[in-house]
């Protein structure tokens, strides 16, 4: 599989969530995804965004084309926040450490083809998703 191009977007901000969504959304409709497919992807963006504001303390989005025997979109979330403890806990639906409904990191895993959570408690979270045409 071969990289196409790659962005990098600092999640430090509400503005920069915003500015997520508004890259991966045009991202995905210039590989050709439908409508429904950039949906997906751009709302597993927003929620896996959010979660590097909010949990993370901030850190950055670095989104890749891919090309090769199939088109896709990866994006790979980062930050150098607290770390999550109990990985699968977290992907429990309900389970939030903040106000949400909990619906973050299964949500989004559920929106993706490919999803993969590295994380060390005090060192941060790494998270790559991938959304296949």
């Amino acid at each position: 599989m071969a990289v196409v191009s790659t962005e990098t977007v600092p999640v430090m901000s509400e503005a920069d969530v915003v500015t997520v969504r508004r890259r991966v959304r045009e991202t995905a409709s210039h590989l050709g995804f439908g409508l429904v497919d950039q949906t997906k992807v751009v709302t597993a963006a927003s929620e896996l965004a959010r979660n590097t504001l909010i949990h993370g303390k901030g850190g950055e989005m670095v989104m890749s084309q891919l090309n090769g025997p199939r088109v896709g979109l990866q994006l790979v979330f980062q930050d150098k926040g607290p770390g999550i403890g109990d990985i699968d806990l977290a992907f429990r639906d309900g389970f939030t450490t903040g106000s949400g409904l909990g619906l973050g990191l299964g949500g989004a895993k559920r929106l993706v083809n490919e999803f993969e959570v590295i994380s060390r408690v005090g060192e941060g979270t790494k998270i790559t998703a991938i959304r296949w045409k």
